[in-house]
């Protein structure tokens, strides 16, 4: 029997919205309200806000917590300041990637790593087996946190109308108060627009939702969050990153520091030395059509994410090509359900904010 899918503490306030609630890692959550391109430019032209406490977190705390920490994030931790935030990848021996995940330092020896919800579980036995014998805590805090992201150029204005202290700064965090109920306030998002990431208490998620909403913030789903971290070429776990294919592959050697002997360094490290067979590269479209997950590269490849860009009105996604044609510029044809659409491969990030 299918287990019975949760729901997060703002699941009421989406169906209240209107919002199309679908099953997405076990959760009932919201895909659209408006509609995925309204959503998407709300975010892009003013702000949104996204539940995502279907994310989860483990909290790592003790004398060991950095060099566990060390030993299992492909990032170098030990340069992770406290009120720092860090993007790193957990790698099996192989180097294969187990996800991909955000990590801030709240105090020398305590640290809180945000999981991909469908690898939360996964993620959670890793670090415990790997604690063994180390003076340090593992605890699961899923159930005890709600998080929010507050995106778009007008975010920070709209959230700092409702906390006691200015708003930390790009991935760095701090601890504020927000419409009464004391945060953590992360200068981290997923989007490519400015703006924060807020985890809370479950109970305090509806209340600092309605602020943000009363003061101009767009309710936004899953949908309008897949075209947004796709126009800047940001991995989905599940898509652009799986165990079968490790993080030079996927283009995210730069967050892999192989001199802390993280778990899995000497398979990447060997990747790097030897270049990787294939990259996972961006593309937009030529001509009609849009690609989607699954679509194969004619002469080699695949695609990864794919969808219509709202912003630049035209088809986009990535791939993985061999690495001889994973090169900017390079046309390419996908095979879209028995019809070949012609692609070029393009330079990151696809979208880029118009400057004044």
């Amino acid at each position: 029997m299918a287990a019975t899918p949760r729901r997060t503490p703002l699941f009421d306030r989406h169906v209240a919205a209107g919002a199309k609630i679908v099953d997405f890692a076990g959760w009932e959550m919201p895909v659209q309200y408006a509609g995925i391109r309204e959503e998407h430019a709300a975010v892009r032209e003013r702000a949104g806000i996204f539940d995502v406490s279907h994310m989860g977190e483990i909290e790592a705390t003790g004398p060991d917590a950095t060099a566990l920490l060390q030993e299992l994030l492909s990032n170098d931790v030990d340069r992770l300041v406290v009120g720092g935030a860090q993007y790193s990848v957990l790698c099996r021996e192989d180097g294969g990637v187990l996800d991909d995940l955000f990590t801030y330092r709240l105090a020398p020896d305590h640290y809180v790593t945000v999981t991909n919800a469908s690898n939360h579980a996964k993620d959670l036995a890793w670090f415990q087996q790997h604690a063994g014998g180390r003076d340090v805590v593992i605890e699961d805090k899923l159930d005890d946190w709600a998080m929010l992201a507050i995106q778009g150029p007008l975010a920070r204005e709209y959230v700092q109308a409702f906390s006691d202290a200015p708003l930390p700064e790009r991935f760095t965090i701090a601890t504020r108060e927000l419409a009464g109920h004391t945060v953590l306030v992360c200068g981290t998002g997923y989007t490519g627009e400015d703006g924060v990431e807020v985890l809370c208490s479950p109970e305090a998620a509806g209340s600092i939702w309605d602020e943000a909403v009363r003061r101009g913030t767009e309710p936004a789903g899953l949908g309008a969050r897949d075209t947004l971290r796709l126009e800047v070429c940001y991995h989905l776990y599940g898509n652009d990153l799986m165990e079968s294919r490790g993080p030079i592959e996927a283009s995210l050697g730069w967050c892999c520091k192989e001199e802390t002997g993280f778990i899995g360094s000497g398979a990447v490290r060997a990747v790097r030395e030897a270049g990787p067979s294939e990259r996972l590269v961006p593309f937009t479209l030529t001509g009609s059509g849009i690609a989607r997950q699954g679509n194969p590269v004619i002469g080699g490849g695949e695609v990864t994410s794919g969808t219509l860009s709202p912003s630049l009105g035209i088809g986009i996604g990535m791939a993985y090509l061999p690495t001889e044609r994973a090169v900017t510029g390079e046309a390419i044809e996908i095979d879209v359900r028995g019809t070949v659409r012609p692609a070029v491969v393009a330079e990151r990030p696809l979208y880029q904010r118009p400057t004044a």
